[in-house]
């Protein structure tokens, strides 16, 4: 059960309408890092959750992750209101109203489609989709995954705090910047209360390659690390050695009943090309300057 509380969680002072700015700030209403995107995936995963201490952190996070939600879209909402009443009621001539409109980048677009309103799409004008929400059911990943979206939020934030010189504005984001440290925190403390959290799921890896490191990007710059070198490393970097790593001959093979090998047998046949082919084709009466060669070099009548 939700119920809402009339007092937002952190007090939205703005001191001037923006609308460019405003746009900006929609990444974190309806962007794939922003509050609604981090309330719905923490919810749902909280809802399947089935340790008991595990769904009451995520219950916890996804209903304050809502309450973010509601400062965002309430900062945006101020920054759009001188706009939101201008459009309205047309309170300029038209050239001096289309031109504070279109100032500050896609501002405009916000101001004619949802009239300054807040709107549950990025800084883009992308919509909202569920599409940005990763969970797989799985906690040890989910929980990865969430400290990653919790740490790309704060990201998102900083560079929010870095285009505006509002003071209040600041302040909020500042906050809300901040929280999402805080829940990078709890996550990480909730993955490893699992006592085996990796790899994650049930199957464990085959050890003839979970320790094996394949340097297949090779040339100037080659480096090492703890993620390449020590005793738990294996580094493979003979090209030989890194095809067909399974022992076998390295092709994709099938088998067929009779009859499909039949019929794809001759499929093959009627679609084989032939190589010594050199046709005169559209290519070579159309080519133009810039096209290169489109037929066999011949010497002797060149």
């Amino acid at each position: 059960m939700f119920m809402h509380n009339k007092k937002l969680m952190y007090t939205v002072r703005v001191a001037e309408p923006n609308p460019g700015l405003a746009t900006l700030m929609l990444e974190q209403f309806g962007g794939p890092q922003g509050e609604l995107a981090a309330a719905m995936r923490y919810f749902t995963q909280g809802l399947a959750d089935e340790d008991v201490n595990r769904r009451d952190l995520l219950m916890d996070i996804a209903t304050e992750e809502l309450s973010h939600l509601e400062v965002i879209g309430s900062i945006v909402a101020m920054l759009n209101r001188g706009a939101k009443g201008k459009l309205a009621e047309a309170a300029e001539e038209e050239a001096d109203l289309y031109a504070s409109m279109t100032s500050k980048g896609d501002s405009h677009t916000m101001s004619i489609l949802y009239g300054g309103g807040t709107a549950l799409v990025n800084s883009s004008g992308v919509p909202w989709t569920a599409a940005y929400i990763d969970s797989i059911g799985d906690p040890a990943c989910d929980l990865r995954s969430n400290i990653a979206a919790e740490a790309r939020a704060k990201i998102v934030y900083e560079r929010l705090i870095n285009v505006t010189d509002d003071a209040g504005i600041k302040d909020a984001l500042s906050f809300l910047m901040t929280r999402e440290v805080a829940h990078q925190k709890s996550f990480e403390k909730a993955l490893y209360a699992i006592p085996a959290n990796f790899p994650p799921g049930k199957i464990p890896g085959r050890p003839e390659f979970a320790d094996k490191y394949y340097n297949m990007s090779q040339g100037e710059g080659d480096a090492t690390g703890p993620w390449n070198e020590g005793e738990q490393w294996e580094v493979v970097s003979d090209r030989e050695t890194q095809m067909a790593v399974d022992g076998g001959d390295g092709h994709a093979t099938v088998s067929l009943p009779a009859k499909e090998q039949k019929a794809v047998d001759a499929f093959m046949t009627r679609t084989m090309s032939d190589p010594s082919s050199a046709p005169l084709t559209g290519a070579d009466l159309g080519a133009g300057p810039g096209a290169g060669r489109t037929t066999p070099y011949n010497p002797q009548t060149e």
